[in-house]
């Protein structure tokens, strides 16, 4: 695949952070820049941000991976943008940002975040329904949803405020912003919302007129659902990633520190990029693994991609497959249809928190700050000394493995609630193991067992989706939690299956982003954006795999952990149960 000499821009807008990545024709990271974003909690369960703050952010960011590497702004042909899957408000009027902040609604934050989890109610009213569209969602819609954060607002917002909203997803709006307004397309928000495309279940115009009514949004149908991003081919446009959505205006190259004109691809919610700048890595596998990967160049690489899970894996992770058809899996949301490549379908697993466990398990442990001045004394990382810590103790015991450590503690992690495969919000930790340990020992401990939920948890998810009808055999990795290597190789373990990660371990989400990019200003000689798969294939770098464990004592431990964890993942529900009956509730 030809591409034009230059510069393409991937921008991530994630939960903490903005990052703007530069790459070349080629694929290679160029300049990467990185800014914090202000986040509110107003209240428990709350989390806002706002939209000012993040254009501030990735303007901020986009400069400085320019300068930094003295990168011609005349020189950058695409951009694109990925962000997480949060709800904004904007004026029908004006176009400006309306406050989500209760009661008062006079902030300028008009961001609820993904993980806010102030709509149990509504989702609660949603989820009562059944409707047909549930089915879509992974069996029932998630409070970490936009549908029910709509719903929240219109319950508690003042009426004539909520009639004058419209809605976005967090990464439309950016597109909307770049382009000065100029475009209405959505790319993202209506994988998660009740959205049917064309086609499914009888669908004529993707949003479904008779669910709004009954959960109680019945207004949103009105003009053609315009509030909520339009129908597809009339008053709105449903893009596939990467697909050409306009060109940048004016005053948002300005303060990019860009030319107008720049083209920009159909966005995508930020674990998508994952997908995108993760399954496409180079690998050579061990002859005993090879036939879980194709070295047949004239296979289709899509055809190979529906046997790989993407696990991108940040302050929560996410677990991504491709499959040419409808597949239902309980507790995991899609199937999607286009949101990567038309006509195929896409199912999201995930861990609501695994990088936001690890950080509350390690701050609230009594030996946390010791062990962050001693990590700091040798300059490491906490993880690495942690780690170190592990194998030093488990050599100097004599064991077998690491995992011998923690043979007799039990810890189960679901502290945030569950994602998938239960999609049970109400889901919380238990520990079975506690000792009066309060040294770093017991903090390496603890912190080990925290890794062995995370890689269990992956197993439960991705058998869940094998036994619906995935053919899972590869598992890609990316995220901070990647540069982990007693996380990955556990989860190779756990899962039997290969674990590869690519080079950009960091940057994998915006070297996502950038690609699509590169899929907008590319034009092939029929006058449509190259394909995206072309585009993957050509700019991914080689990647590390990382195989199971060939120990059998360590796999018959993991094996039985794995019965354990499963057995508290029930447990905790039948205790609720046998609360809940004894007291009627």
């Amino acid at each position: 695949m030809q591409t034009k000499t230059g510069y393409y821009i991937g921008i991530d807008v994630g939960t903490g952070s903005a990052r703007a990545c530069v790459i070349d024709h080629n694929g290679d990271i160029v300049g990467l820049a990185s800014e914090n974003i202000g986040l509110w909690l107003p209240e428990q369960g709350y989390y806002e941000q706002s939209t000012s703050d993040i254009w501030r952010c990735i303007c901020t960011v986009v400069r400085r991976a320019l300068d930094e590497h003295d990168i011609s702004p005349s020189l950058v042909h695409g951009i694109g943008f990925d962000a997480t899957c949060s709800l904004c408000a904007f004026s029908t009027e004006t176009d400006e940002s309306v406050s989500v902040t209760g009661p008062g609604f006079n902030t300028d934050r008009n961001v609820i975040l993904w993980l806010d989890h102030r709509a149990v109610k509504e989702t609660h009213v949603i989820n009562a329904t059944g409707h047909k569209v549930l089915r879509y969602v992974g069996g029932k819609m998630s409070l970490e949803m936009e549908i029910p954060k709509i719903l929240w607002l219109k319950n508690n917002m003042p009426e004539e405020t909520f009639a004058k909203c419209q809605f976005y997803d967090l990464v439309d709006a950016l597109t909307h912003l770049a382009t000065g307004g100029n475009t209405r397309s959505f790319s993202s928000m209506v994988c998660k919302q009740g959205y049917l495309p064309k086609g499914v279940e009888g669908s004529v115009k993707g949003w479904q007129e008779d669910f709004l009514q009954e959960i109680g949004l019945a207004d949103l149908a009105d003009c053609g659902f315009d509030r909520i991003g339009g129908v597809n081919g009339e008053n709105g446009r449903h893009l596939n990633a990467g697909e050409f959505c306009g060109t940048l205006c004016e005053k948002a190259a300005s303060e990019l520190g860009l030319r107008p004109g720049v083209a920009i691809g159909g966005g995508v919610i930020d674990a998508y990029a994952g997908w995108i700048g993760t399954v496409g890595a180079k690998v050579d596998m061990k002859p005993e693994w090879a036939s879980n990967t194709s070295s047949d160049p004239t296979l289709d690489g899509r055809i190979e991609a529906f046997t790989r899970l993407a696990v991108v894996a940040g302050t929560s992770s996410c677990h991504i497959a491709m499959s040419s058809d409808p597949i239902f899996v309980p507790g995991v949301w899609g199937p999607y249809r286009d949101t990567i490549f038309p006509g195929c379908w896409m199912a999201e697993g995930g861990q609501s928190a695994t990088g936001q466990l690890l950080k509350h398990v390690l701050e609230t442990h009594p030996a946390s700050r010791q062990a962050l001045a001693s990590a700091e004394s040798r300059e490491m990382n906490i993880f690495e000394f942690l780690n170190s810590q592990l194998t030093g103790l488990a050599a100097e015991r004599g064991l077998r493995c690491v995992a011998d450590l923690a043979r007799y503690f039990f810890f189960y992690g679901d502290l945030f609630g569950n994602r998938s495969p239960l999609a049970d919000s109400n889901m919380t930790g238990s520990l079975v193991g506690l000792s009066s340990d309060i040294s770093i020992e017991g903090l390496a401990i603890h912190y080990y067992g925290t890794l062995e939920f995370i890689a269990l948890q992956t197993r439960q998810i991705v058998e869940t989706m094998n036994k619906s009808g995935h053919k899972i055999s590869l598992i890609f990795m990316s995220g901070s939690q990647c540069q982990n290597d007693i996380l990955v190789n556990m989860i190779a373990s756990a899962c039997n299956i290969p674990v590869v990660v690519p080079r950009y371990i960091h940057a994998a989400v915006c070297h996502g982003a950038a690609m699509l990019g590169v899929k907008a200003a590319n034009v092939n000689s029929e006058g449509t954006t190259v394909d995206l798969w072309e585009v993957i294939d050509a700019l991914s770098k080689p990647g590390e795999a990382f195989y199971p464990t060939e120990d059998e004592h360590e796999r018959a431990l993991l094996a039985a952990k794995y019965q354990v964890f499963l057995d508290q993942c029930q447990r905790q529900r039948e205790y609720r149960a046998i609360v809940d009956k004894a007291t009627n509730f």
